[in-house]
């Protein structure tokens, strides 16, 4: 990846994509340490999207949907940053959850255009608000957006 004598040595390959007019669009290139014959540079070729894709929708979210990844975390002494990165992971990990297993945080998300309004809400509606349960917020917030509350008994 740089000249000198004690450099890295990698294989590469390089992925362009265009439409029928030559408009390119994708282009990639991917590094590996395995060897790269024509019969494995498809699943090189694969592998690298899979990774470019995770990175680009997984952790692009941590960045830009409220979770605030790339906020200055350098404040702390010795463990500080890591402290909050693994705060909004754990964040993540546990909307993700709730997104699969929770019938009306799923409506709700749903019905609002962005995950930011979602975090939005609930600061608001928990600032003025006391709620005896996570249940019954969400419950309160599908009548407010007229959403059809599941019969939960």
């Amino acid at each position: 990846m740089r000249d000198g004598d004690d450099a890295l040595e990698v294989n590469w390959c390089e992925l362009t994509t265009t439409l029928e007019d030559g408009t390119v669009i994708y282009k990639n290139a991917f590094a590996t340490n395995y060897e790269i014959t024509k019969e494995k540079v498809k699943e090189v070729v694969a592998a690298g999207r899979a990774r470019w894709k995770i990175e680009n929708e997984n952790n692009n979210i941590l960045k830009t949907k409220g979770y605030h990844l790339e906020h200055n975390f350098g404040h702390g002494k010795k463990h500080l940053s890591s402290l909050l990165a693994t705060f909004n992971i754990l964040a993540f990990l546990f909307h993700t959850l709730l997104e699969i297993m929770d019938d009306k945080y799923r409506m709700i998300r749903n019905k609002l255009p962005t995950r930011k309004t979602f975090f939005d809400d609930i600061r608001a509606l928990t600032r003025y608000l006391c709620f005896d349960s996570w249940n019954a917020m969400l419950t309160f917030m599908m009548r407010g957006l007229e959403l059809d509350v599941p019969d939960t008994s």
